[in-house]
């Protein structure tokens, strides 16, 4: 990605689908080229959390709601420590920001910090366009050297697809950190990062959890030496038919029966411990509005999601595995995708979504809950 940070808002800018079709607009942002998988997020708001998702990795974000940037950017509310998305996609930005947090504007922000932008283009088409042809690869253009069309779609064609990328490590802590818990210590929870949002060990610090943040290369040795009662696999971007290290680590998680908790990623890596596939979703959910079934309780939530690719499980049976059984435990009422995978003979489960919602909706936050409730009854067996 080569970029320039000045001039933004009358540059012409042009973004190139790897299909062919093409959108003329003018640069947001920084001013250069950048290319990802072009993807398409239904949030109406949150856009701040969405941009810092390291699960956003290498993609170039559409943004749905047709306004964008009303509040601004301020300090607090991104979920890590700098902007992942590849590109960004908005059809009316905001001109001024308004909201007493906000310490700069969106554009500003995108320009300080590199990302390649497009506005002014119907982005209800190019959403449209997605749906019925799928997520897949672009390039975004701009400035006064724009290559010819022919130019600009061979670039395009030549970069990576996202089917079989590896791409945890890239976005993962370094080291190890420590987020302690709020108010009286009960737990200590190991929490694989493979690209996890700053808003989910605060949920779980919340409920007295001390979090042990590890690498997304972390081996079974290291999950052990902080003595969990319990381990966390968290969110992330890329293929996760690729992550052979977290899925031997789970297998061991298992092997031990160590209450285990893993959202979207981590329900991709917990459904390849048992067996399971996964495969590439045609376009992918992404925002706050998804509709999910608790198939345990029968309620229907209103939930948060960002994954492109899902786990390829049965949904009208329990399924044996060497683990134990297994059931789907939830699934989304849109299109019948898998968004939940239940252990019924060890402490072990996992969700497509993200019970953390910041911003979204906080149906699923009771899930943090239930991974208490599974540490606490593992804790008061040793004691028994």
């Amino acid at each position: 990605m080569t970029t320039s940070t000045r001039g933004a808002s009358k540059v012409p800018a042009v973004l190139v689908l790897e299909d062919g079709r093409i959108f003329r607009g003018r640069a947001y942002g920084a001013v250069g080229e950048t290319f990802g998988e072009a993807v398409f997020s239904t949030g109406m708001t949150g856009y701040q959390e969405t941009l810092t998702d390291p699960s956003y990795h290498r993609q170039v974000v559409v943004m749905t709601a047709p306004h964008v940037g009303n509040t601004g950017v301020n300090d607090e509310d991104p979920e890590s420590s700098r902007i992942w998305v590849a590109g960004y996609v908005v059809r009316d930005p905001a001109r001024v920001s308004s909201n007493w947090r906000a310490r700069r504007s969106l554009d500003e922000e995108l320009r300080q910090q590199g990302v390649v932008g497009i506005q002014g283009i119907d982005t209800r088409a190019l959403t449209r366009h997605l749906r019925e042809s799928g997520a897949m690869r672009v390039g975004i253009f701009s400035g006064s050297a724009l290559p010819d069309e022919g130019t600009m779609l061979a670039e395009v064609r030549q970069q990576p697809e996202m089917k079989g990328a590896d791409l945890s490590a890239e976005v993962a802590t370094k080291e190890t950190y420590v987020v302690p818990a709020i108010g009286e210590k009960k737990f200590t929870v190991a929490a694989v990062d493979l690209g996890i949002k700053g808003m989910t060990p605060h949920r779980m610090a919340e409920r007295g959890i001390e979090v042990h943040v590890l690498p997304a290369t972390a081996t079974a040795e290291d999950v052990y030496a902080v003595n969990p009662d319990g381990v966390f696999f968290s969110n992330g971007p890329g293929d996760p038919a690729t992550a052979d290290g977290p899925v031997a680590v789970m297998q061991e998680v298992l092997r031990r029966k160590t209450p285990l908790f893993g959202i979207c990623f981590g329900n991709q890596i917990l459904g390849r411990a048992l067996g399971f596939g996964t495969y590439k979703l045609k376009y992918g959910h992404r925002g706050i509005n998804q509709p999910v079934q608790d198939r345990t309780t029968g309620k229907v939530e209103v939930t948060a999601h960002n994954h492109g690719f899902a786990v390829d499980a049965p949904l009208d049976k329990v399924s044996d595995t060497p683990f134990g059984r297994v059931e789907v435990s939830h699934v989304c009422l849109n299109d019948d995708v898998v968004e939940g995978l239940q252990l019924l003979d060890q402490p072990a489960f996992s969700v497509q979504y993200h019970p953390e919602a910041a911003a979204g909706p906080h149906d699923a936050a009771y899930l943090f809950d239930r991974f208490t409730s599974l540490m606490n009854t593992a804790l008061e067996a040793e004691r028994a």
